[in-house]
């Protein structure tokens, strides 16, 4: 089931028009509404920013009241199932990215995407594919869908990975596993495992992904 492709919103802390975009994409069964409590933790350090979180296109196969980006398949969680699901997604991402990018304003490269999980898998897909690439790439407890493949993408921007060594739905070592990839690839892959912690974010977590999204726009460089 498709539904209306929004979500909440933040403008920028200072009163100001925004010169920077940070996209939240959540997870499977979540919606917007969660991750933008990320950009109002981060609003200190980013205060020119605007945050959106966008609902994912469809209703959750295994959460009614959520969203998905795309559906795991009936067996479950494969490899086909996931390219196949970060394919498919991806244009309607990107439509969403673009449109909220000339809202404001800005060109891609004053793009962070952000993402938890499923939204991480997003986020690792569709960032590279941009062109010019966003500042930088977050991704909280997810993996890298079609590693094989990263051969192919236009832009490199600087990616950072934080995962829970507990979690039990996506394990650490896709995490390494994606780290290893990008690093092979070109990329700068920065990462930090939270310690005890499941499928979340913790405080330290958060304070670090803040900051890496904080640096990489001060920079204001990409690499393409």
């Amino acid at each position: 089931m498709t539904t209306q492709f929004d979500g909440p919103r933040l403008d920028p802390a200072n009163g100001g028009p925004a010169d920077r975009l940070v996209v939240l994409v959540h997870g499977y069964g979540s919606d917007g509404n969660d991750l933008i409590a990320l950009g109002r933790h981060w609003q200190q350090l980013l205060p020119s920013a605007a945050f959106v979180a966008p609902n994912g296109p469809q209703r959750c196969d295994g959460n009614p009241a959520g969203y998905q980006w795309f559906a795991l398949g009936a067996a479950g969680p494969n490899e086909a199932a996931m390219t196949q699901g970060v394919d498919e997604a991806a244009p309607a991402l990107n439509d969403f990215i673009d449109a909220e990018l000339a809202s404001h304003s800005l060109d891609g490269s004053k793009l962070a995407l952000v993402g938890f999980s499923q939204g991480t898998m997003m986020s690792l897909h569709v960032g590279p594919r941009r062109s010019p690439g966003p500042a930088c790439i977050l991704g909280y407890s997810g993996a890298l869908i079609g590693p094989e493949r990263l051969a192919e993408v236009p832009s490199k921007p600087p990616v950072m990975l934080i995962h829970g060594d507990a979690d039990d739905m996506v394990p650490v070592a896709a995490m390494h596993g994606a780290v290893g990839a990008l690093g092979d690839n070109g990329f700068t892959a920065r990462w930090h495992v939270s310690r005890g912690v499941g499928h979340g974010i913790d405080p330290e977590g958060l304070q670090l992904g803040g900051q890496f999204v904080a640096d990489n726009f001060a920079q204001g460089v990409v690499a393409q």
